[in-house]
């Protein structure tokens, strides 16, 4: 029989081969990909072993089913190309599986060999469309399996079928599908290294996964994510587990913490120079002989293995190179080198994830100082104006810091005079006086005259037309303080009637706001550079004038037990008329209790009496068949 995927249930009456015509008229009509017809409809049975239906159901094989039909029917321009497979694997036709006119897939007395989801696929040159369809034996749960392996290094997120194993690189979304059949539909369950998982729920910080609809989803993978990832499907009949396995990998990659290969370096070679290779590139300057230790730092997962090679060529090629390799492929040690540049050696790590070339460059060369061409004159006249030649430390023709060339013969230098003659006329001026007002509007000076700067150094003062051929003659006047004369104003204290905060003890308020000195009302920004007047304050009111008053303490309901309590009257009134008033005018003070529990001694019972004066209305609600009433009221209860 056939039970169709969805609750939902539509008839269908179109044929295949009129639908394969309406596509084969491609010359009239548009271009467009591939699209499987959706029919969701009940199993039409030819006779009572034989079985047709279409895609998106599951057919449960019985003892007398003789024959399977399953219907696939595409549309698309040009036609599309159809094409069956078994759980990922293309149908292999034989006398007993056929395929028919019309794209068909007839399964001819089908055994348990043929149990599977298969998958009609339609193809054209502008795309693709696939819907499966699962036969199942007796009902019997079904798992859509995929043994693929599938590497990811690059795309945000990986979907598969469970069945296979995932190798992915971290921060990527994986979606692991489980689509599954029977009759009655079957339940699914998820494990995680065997131990269930639920609906939702946070792996470790970062990530965590979701059930939706049959599929896992794990967002923002990590090494912590790596662990084998079950579906099992259940009904009635049986069940069925498949697992998919998923591993983390890491490319290489340049680690945040260098100490580790630091010190295989200074293990390696204590007392010989020793560079770090990088991405962008390294220099490490040699004296000629001398030995050198190259590092290749790197972490990933798996470990990546590393290569090593000079000037493009490996290592081992290179001529007249004496090296050796040591710390696992991380450490290269190169002996002997002759003058000149050793050209560039490169580490190249690999893994599955990717891989990661790092470079250096060995320099045999000196360091040595060089006489800089003269600056520029630091004066354009007058009387200090000097050349200072500049020494620079160069390595080949490259500056560097002066600090190589401690310790190298310095040349002599001497500053030379230059541009020691009369300035043109020139504008001086002083600094500006005070305001003359701090707000509203004031006026500032300064003195403004002409001078004429010698060569000797001397400065005269000339006439000021001498400068007004060269320059404007700059103001000795302007304004400052242009901001409003502003102050904050309030009004007088309203009435003591605010709420009462202690023993005769209220508050009182007032306006407070920002105006000019002449009265206009202006906005409190206007004054926020002045200390702004309290608005509040405490004042003295005979309404507060109140105190929390008790009474005696009634009787307690009990002479001994844990279940007797006393009361007393608590009210609020006010130190003079001794009236009461309202409470929350003695809301400033704590309210005394008005219950509280009395005679908490063990009772003795030597006697059978009662112990709290409520014993008859025990006894008329029939409490004395609960022993904490028949206790407490031993008397009363004895008498009923």
């Amino acid at each position: 029989m056939a039970v169709p995927a969805h609750k939902h249930v539509s008839g269908f009456s179109s044929s295949l081969r009129s639908s394969s015509g309406e596509a084969g008229g491609g010359s009239r009509r548009p271009h467009r990909k591939p699209a499987i017809l959706r029919k969701i409809s009940a199993a039409q049975q030819l006779s009572a072993s034989e079985v047709v239906t279409h895609l998106g159901q599951t057919v449960a094989l019985a003892s007398g089913t003789l024959s399977v039909l399953l219907h696939c029917e595409a549309v698309g321009n040009p036609r599309p190309t159809i094409h069956w497979t078994r759980n990922g694997e293309a149908v292999q036709f034989s006398d007993r599986i056929l395929l028919q006119p019309d794209d068909s897939l007839q399964i001819l007395a089908p055994v348990e060999a043929d149990v599977g989801f298969y998958t009609c696929n339609a193809t054209n040159a502008l795309g693709y469309d696939s819907v499966s369809i699962a036969v199942t034996l007796a009902g019997k749960p079904l798992v859509k399996t995929s043994r693929m392996t599938v590497l990811n290094t690059e795309k945000p997120k990986v979907t598969v079928d469970i069945g296979g194993t995932v190798r992915t690189v971290r921060g990527v979304n994986v979606t692991i599908n489980c689509q599954v059949a029977g009759v009655p539909e079957a339940e699914v369950t998820w494990f995680r290294n065997k131990s269930k998982l639920g609906s939702s729920h946070h792996l470790h910080e970062g990530s965590s996964h979701h059930l939706h609809e049959g599929s896992l989803l794990l967002t923002d993978v990590s090494f912590s994510d790596q662990g084998l990832y079950s579906c099992r499907a259940a009904n009635l009949h049986g069940e069925q587990t498949e697992s998919t396995q998923l591993l983390i990998l890491d490319p290489p990659q340049v680690p945040t913490q260098l100490e580790d290969i630091r010190a295989l370096l200074l293990a390696t070679g204590p007392n010989l120079p020793s560079v770090l290779m990088s991405p962008l590139g390294t220099q490490l300057v040699l004296d000629p002989g001398n030995s050198a230790l190259l590092g290749c730092p790197i972490k990933g997962h798996p470990t990546p293995n590393i290569t090593w090679f000079q000037n493009g060529q490996p290592i081992a090629t290179a001529p007249g190179l004496t090296h050796h390799i040591w710390g696992a492929g991380q450490i290269l040690r190169v002996a002997n080198l002759s003058g000149g540049p050793q050209g560039e050696f490169s580490c190249l790590a690999q893994n599955e994830a990717g891989t990661l070339l790092q470079k250096a460059s060995l320099v045999i060369q000196d360091y040595w100082w060089s006489v800089d061409r003269l600056a520029t004159c630091s004066a354009s006249c007058g009387n200090r104006g000097i050349h200072q030649p500049r020494l620079r430390c160069l390595l080949n023709t490259t500056e560097v810091d002066p600090e190589h060339c401690t310790g190298k013969p310095r040349p002599a230098v001497q500053p030379v005079a230059c541009n020691r003659r009369d300035c043109p006329s020139r504008w001086m001026v002083t600094s500006w006086s005070a305001c003359t007002r701090s707000c509203g509007g004031g006026v500032q000076t300064r003195r403004v005259t002409c001078q004429k700067l010698k060569a000797s150094g001397i400065s005269t003062p000339v006439s000021n037309d001498m400068c007004s051929q060269l320059a404007k003659r700059p103001v000795d006047t302007q304004a400052c303080n242009q901001q409003l004369c502003v102050e904050w104003a309030f009004s007088s204290w309203g009435q003591c009637n605010g709420p009462c905060i202690g023993p005769r003890l209220a508050v009182q308020h007032r306006q407070v706001f920002c105006q000019t000195r002449d009265g206009i009302t202006l906005p409190s920004e206007q004054c926020s550079a002045l200390p702004r007047p309290v608005s509040t304050q405490n004042c003295w009111s005979e309404a507060c004038s109140v105190h929390w008053r008790v009474s005696l303490w009634t009787l307690c309901t009990a002479t001994c037990g844990n279940y007797g309590f006393q009361s007393r009257r608590v009210e609020c009134v006010h130190v003079r008329t001794n009236k009461a008033v309202p409470e929350h005018l003695c809301s400033w003070g704590p309210r005394p209790a008005n219950w509280q529990r009395c005679n908490v001694t063990p009772c003795e019972n030597t006697e059978c009496r009662d112990t709290t004066r409520y014993c008859e209305k025990v006894r008329q609600l029939k409490l004395c068949q609960l022993g904490q009433f028949r206790s407490r009221c031993c008397g009363t209860c004895g008498k009923a």
